[in-house]
């Protein structure tokens, strides 16, 4: 039966003390009536309910029940500089109340965009200077099909349309988005990959570099796009695509080896190379861009989350000076864009979001003091009988959870993959108080910038106790010995 909002059963209601009070029940069935979640069971959803997130402040959040839960994933990978920025909103309501909203067709811009695309384009490695603004980072990757396609047909090789990624990897969830990414799931709903796109190995050293060094895997690893150009023929391959640590594929960090030769590779056969920083970009991984960490030198950017902290939806595309000279100087109209592309209030989150990354030198406290951190906190857990290996790059990290530890990452037994070991440790992280996303059964985080050395601490203590749970649950399933 479908809820409604009533005098009786109120959704929010003000208690004497002026904190908010809610009716989690009334909210949660309105959510199962009305609400579709994205990548959500929905049968199974009604059945438990939904957790109501009603506030947030820093690195924390509160859901409708009054529990406090340290955000371990910033929200969706996004809230960089963290809740409860008063100056983010404010800078929004004045924007609304300046130009609320007006397009970038016609010949016009606003003043937010263009301060945004000049300021991104210092932040950016130099080859950048030109800004394709989006609302999400799916949209900036369509456009990015759509903006390497239209570059070979003005450069008069219109045939080379094939665009190369990596399994498990995730660019977006639209039709273009999801058939670059890799996640198998995703293909198999609605007839995915379209057309021209092809996929190649992901440098995953735990999973496929058994018998070789990390150094060597990262150039074999690398090869396999060589070899897959040299398949579908050089004369065909438009561009490749990868993100710098790959995000939702379980913060998948590749060997340092890994970046230089996909470069030297995309250079040799003259392919567009594509980094998709929707997730890397903005300090998460102790630099403005993943690439630059990672030295390597892309023709174009993917953005979103972090350019805005997730306060307001924006993405867009970092458009090199090869591809912008091309687009600008042979290619009369894009015919592609948005109506909301260059939105003034979304520009405006931006510009405060970056200035306080700037002046609060939240990139520098990522590679200098937090980063470093992060890595010696999650380096102690692997003390823990379920922790295989754990492994950092910047302010993301993974751990894997596996059935027998071994000498070295290839020699540990992982739990049957019906356990879902991951999914019940994520269970116990969020009952107790903090946020760890599970991708199989390998644990993740990636918290606000805005994090300190102290809520470092805090988090890892929360899940070494949720770990010690999982164990406990795990031999009372009869899971391991």
């Amino acid at each position: 039966m479908t809820a409604k909002l009533t005098a009786e059963a109120p959704v929010r209601a003000q208690a004497a003390d002026t904190l908010d009070t809610y009716d989690t029940a009334a909210l949660q069935q309105l959510d199962a009536a009305h609400y579709l979640h994205p990548f959500t069971d929905h049968a199974a959803l009604r059945e438990r309910g939904a957790r109501v997130i009603v506030r947030g402040d820093g690195v924390y959040l509160w859901d409708s029940e009054g529990r406090k839960i340290i955000d371990g994933m910033a929200g969706l990978w996004c809230v960089n500089a963290g809740y409860g920025r008063a100056s983010i909103a404010e800078a929004v309501h004045a924007q609304m109340l300046a130009l609320p909203f007006y397009n970038s067709f016609f010949n016009t811009t606003n003043v937010p965009a263009v301060k945004l695309a000049a300021l991104l384009a210092t932040l950016a490695p130099p080859q950048f200077q030109h800004v394709f603004f989006t609302t999400s980072g799916s949209e900036a990757n369509d456009t990015i099909v759509r903006m390497v396609r239209r570059y070979w047909q003005l450069q008069g090789q219109p045939e080379r349309q094939v665009i190369i990624s990596r399994r498990n990897a995730y660019h977006g969830s639209t039709m273009a988005g999801a058939s670059l990414g890799g996640m198998a799931a995703m293909h198999a709903q609605g007839g995915l990959p379209i057309p021209g796109i092809t996929h190649i190995e992901q440098p995953n050293y735990a999973e496929l570099g058994q018998g070789m060094s990390e150094a060597g895997f990262g150039l074999v690893a690398a090869s396999w796009l060589e070899d897959k150009i040299l398949e579908v023929g050089p004369d065909k391959v438009a561009a490749f695509i990868g993100e710098p640590v790959q995000g939702a594929g379980g913060v998948i960090i590749p060997p340092a080896t890994y970046w230089p030769e996909i470069q030297r590779i995309c250079e040799k056969y003259d392919i567009l190379l594509v980094s998709d920083e929707v997730i890397c970009g903005f300090g998460r991984l102790g630099t403005w861009f993943g690439c630059e960490l990672m030295q390597a030198k892309p023709d174009l950017i993917a953005f979103a989350k972090g350019v805005t902290s997730g306060y307001v939806p924006l993405g867009g595309v970092l458009v090199g000076s090869r591809v912008a000279h091309t687009l600008i100087e042979k290619g009369g109209d894009f015919n592609h864009g948005f109506t909301y592309s260059g939105h003034p209030v979304a520009c405006a989150a931006a510009l405060e979001n970056l200035r306080i990354l700037i002046e609060e030198k939240l990139v520098e406290r990522v590679a200098l003091e937090t980063g470093p951190h992060l890595k010696a906190r999650f380096a102690s857990l692997v003390s823990h009988p379920l922790v295989g290996h754990a492994e950092t790059c910047g302010l993301a990290a993974g751990l894997n959870l596996v059935r027998r530890k071994g000498a070295t990452v290839h020699d540990c037994e992982a739990f049957p993959p019906l356990n879902a070991v991951g999914m019940l440790c994520r269970g116990f992280m969020f009952d107790n108080g903090v946020i760890m996303r599970a991708v199989g059964d390998r644990m993740i985080v990636a918290p606000p910038l805005s994090i300190t050395v102290g809520e470092i601490d805090e988090m890892v203590e929360k899940i070494r106790y949720c770990l010690d749970l999982t164990l406990d649950a795990v031999k009372e399933r009869g899971l391991i010995e």
